[in-house]
């Protein structure tokens, strides 16, 4: 029986290439910063989003809550979109370990707007929590893969900082933002002051995410990080695997864009099915719409063909292309929901 698993991007398994690269890495000490992969890898990252350093970390997790404590100080507020990876999917890291009070602001796509950043800034209040960061999310996940608007994200990103707020990039998915809006990474980047990039989401690495940020803010990360046990030892045999995924799998990613697409046009006209987000990115939302079909019987009626997927509502369903799906998987996925809509 065929296998095709849609349940996300962090799925993938390493390369054949990577496989070699990591059975030959160069390691050290990187607690001590001796090893020379890791430093490498640090180097690189560094430089593809602008940023003068970078620090290994071992998931987008880890990273943004890295950046969430040397960003900030506890009983600090921070503001987020109302469906933030980092508030919804993190389990409670930005209270219960930074010690933040969230400030949550509806958005629309991932993203509020201006207008909104200048209501939620409240002035300086003896009752206030003090309010130091905010957070975006590029592309948002909860969104449906969206590329959240560069425009709009400098207009909020000069309203911040001229209210004195530093800024902090969830980049789990910024080369998927990249290769689909055709604006590099620096310049997504840019508006900034951190930037958090998966290795694992999409580009195929076993594990990993790198954090980015001036020189002086990743020396405080790198203590934060020790704190939070993110001491590898001799990690260059998972950057080799990032590295390779930074050099090679980014260059790839419109692939995976170009089949999501092609899969949500085709389940979008199956009867009883409806896409519910644009299709920007490698990220689909599906709604099963057929009366008396929940998401979850189809997820298990695909799960006994061999399909993985995972409902995120009672009629809903989030699919995720990556580099190990091809267009045979999409055309199985469909004749197989096909199949299943026609026999009820």
């Amino acid at each position: 029986m065929r296998t095709v698993d849609l349940r996300s991007d962090t799925v993938t398994q390493p390369t054949p290439r990577m496989r070699e690269l990591m059975s030959k890495a160069v390691v050290g000490d990187d607690v001590y910063q001796e090893d020379p992969t890791v430093n490498q890898l640090e180097a690189y990252g560094a430089e593809l989003v602008g940023k003068e350093a970078a620090l290994f970390v071992a998931s987008g997790t880890m990273g943004n809550l890295v950046a969430l404590m040397t960003h900030t100080h506890p009983g600090e507020e921070v503001i987020l979109e109302a469906e933030a990876h980092i508030y919804y999917y993190e389990v409670g890291g930005l209270c219960r370990i930074a010690g933040l009070v969230p400030h949550l602001l509806p958005g629309e796509g991932g993203i509020f707007t201006p207008e909104q950043l200048k209501k939620a800034l409240r002035p300086a209040n003896i009752h206030y929590p003090k309010t130091t960061l905010l957070c975006l999310e590029n592309t948002h996940n909860r969104a449906g893969g969206r590329v959240l608007p560069q425009g709009q994200v400098e207009e909020i990103a000069e309203i911040a900082k001229e209210a004195g707020l530093k800024l902090h990039l969830d980049g789990a998915r910024i080369f998927n933002a990249a290769a689909a809006s055709g604006i590099d990474v620096k310049t997504l980047a840019a508006p900034f002051d951190s930037v958090m990039f998966c290795l694992s989401k999409g580009l195929a690495a076993p594990a990993g995410s790198l954090l980015a940020g001036s020189a002086e803010f990743i020396a405080r990360a790198r203590k934060n990080r020790k704190i939070l046990g993110g001491g590898m030892r001799q990690a260059g045999v998972l950057a080799a695997a990032g590295l390779e995924s930074l050099e090679v799998m980014t260059k790839r990613l419109r692939e995976d864009h170009q089949r999501a697409k092609r899969l949500a046009e085709r389940l979008g006209s199956i009867p009883g099915l409806r896409i519910a987000a644009p299709v920007e990115t490698n990220i689909i939302m599906l709604d099963v719409t057929r009366p008396g079909v929940t998401a979850e019987q189809l997820v298990q009626a695909w799960s006994a063909s061999g399909i993985k997927a995972i409902a995120r509502s009672q009629y809903g369903i989030r699919l995720v292309t990556h580099y190990q799906i091809d267009d045979a998987d999409v055309d199985y996925v469909v004749d197989t929901t096909s199949a299943y809509f026609r026999e009820l």
